[in-house]
């Protein structure tokens, strides 16, 4: 009698596990892997959308239309026509999400308007990449160089900030790693039974929608309305 109370409460844990109960707190850290991010559901409405203005809405818009059609991951180095360039919309980074819904949403080119930036002061940009000089290239798709940017315009936001105080069309930074700096943009759906807003990016499967704000430690949270 005992080994088979013993072997039904083995068997009911395994069940357990199965269905979820098993699971970490945050699910998020266990699905944003580099290499395999699995998209949570969202809810079709959110009370997100209520402090939503055409400008982010505009620009979550055009962040979703890159969700399967953006399906690869590549980071190598391109050399892109000027301004407007851009590497195949089947591929990209986390910067590429960014680039492509300012550019499809409001004309912002990043590319330019960044490259400008830095040929005024380049010295006030990272020296991560040991370079003399900007490059046109590639500038606009480095993280370190996006914030700095944002910020130079006036666009960064106090952090830590509390879950409400996020607004649909904002953008944070997160870190990964050492030396794996990662951006998205938050929508205007909410976690389902939650304050947390999904979140638009490419962290290593394509362009997804996920619940990631909390996945790994934020280094930044910037609003570009009105600002670019």
């Amino acid at each position: 009698m005992q080994k088979t109370f013993a072997i039904l409460m083995v068997l009911l844990a395994l069940t357990l596990a199965a269905i979820g109960f098993a699971r970490p707190h945050n699910l998020s850290i266990a699905q944003a892997k580099l290499t395999d991010a699995v998209p949570l559901p969202a809810t079709t409405t959110s009370p997100m959308s209520l402090f939503s203005s055409d400008w982010a809405r505009a620009l979550i818009a055009a962040a979703e239309t890159q969700i399967g059609v953006t399906t690869i991951y590549d980071g190598s180095y391109q050399s892109l026509a000027y301004p407007g360039g851009d590497v195949p919309r089947t591929r990209g980074v986390c910067t590429d999400v960014i680039i492509r819904a300012l550019r499809d949403a409001h004309g912002i080119d990043l590319q330019k308007t960044v490259h400008e930036d830095m040929t005024r002061a380049f010295s006030a940009y990272p020296a991560n990449w040991g370079l003399t000089r900007p490059d046109r290239n590639i500038d606009h798709r480095r993280v370190p160089n996006l914030r700095r940017f944002f910020a130079r315009h006036g666009a960064e936001l106090p952090s830590p900030t509390p879950e409400t105080e996020f607004h649909p069309g904002d953008l944070v930074t997160w870190t990964l790693g050492p030396g794996l700096p990662h951006i998205g943009i938050v929508s205007d759906r909410l976690v389902p039974g939650t304050d947390r807003p999904l979140i638009l990016h490419n962290v290593g499967a394509g362009a997804r929608l996920e619940d990631f704000l909390h996945a790994y430690p934020m280094t930044g949270h910037y609003r570009l309305e009105n600002r670019l």
